[in-house]
């Protein structure tokens, strides 16, 4: 018996009807070109998922600069229903925490997930997210229409000191001290 071969692969040009496709099929909602035209232009932050080289996923990210920090924001990250349970999702997540940590200069990383997505919350939960807020009406035409913000924190932002230096903290690794909408999640 041969073993499974799971891999991501760039989004490009000649593949993205494929994302099109997978989108439409794993997500209740649907996004328009900008969206495409944006995940075109992502690199790394936008990646298929491979099965024994069919597509059965994708991740797709944007980076978040409001707030005053540096936030990675996963704006869709699905499976194919037949595929799920295969590490498939977490291989996806573990691309976005090993950006993350690559780049070393984001402080969290967030997305949203509908709130009666149990298996999405706690699947996010094993990787340190935490629900940090919940948005009411969130989505415009399904239901529950209501959104939790999942976040993990990279870092906590710095603290200046009375003589003008700046307090680093430590958080999951990453140096806290140096410098710094619409979509469901299903798995």
């Amino acid at each position: 018996m041969t073993r499974a071969k799971i891999e991501l692969g760039d989004v490009t040009p000649h593949n993205i009807k494929q994302l099109k496709k997978l989108n439409t099929v794993v997500f209740p909602v649907s996004y328009n070109d900008k969206f495409y035209k944006d995940v075109l232009e992502a690199g790394e932050l936008a990646k298929l998922a491979y099965y024994n080289d069919i597509v059965v996923g994708a991740v797709c990210c944007r980076i978040d600069t409001s707030e005053n920090s540096r936030r990675l924001y996963i704006m869709t990250l699905g499976c194919l229903y037949p595929y799920r349970r295969l590490g498939i999702g977490s291989m996806m997540v573990k691309h976005v925490l090993n950006y993350v940590k690559q780049d070393g200069n984001f402080d969290s990383i967030f997305l949203h997930v509908q709130v009666n997505n149990e298996g999405a919350i706690d699947f996010y939960k094993k990787f340190g997210f935490e629900i940090v807020e919940t948005k009411e009406r969130y989505y415009k035409r399904i239901e529950p229409a209501d959104a939790h913000v999942l976040q993990k924190t990279i870092r906590l932002p710095s603290t200046p000191l009375v003589n003008g230096s700046v307090s680093h903290t430590k958080t999951n690794g990453y140096d806290a001290g140096s410098q710094q909408n619409n979509i469901m999640f299903y798995l």
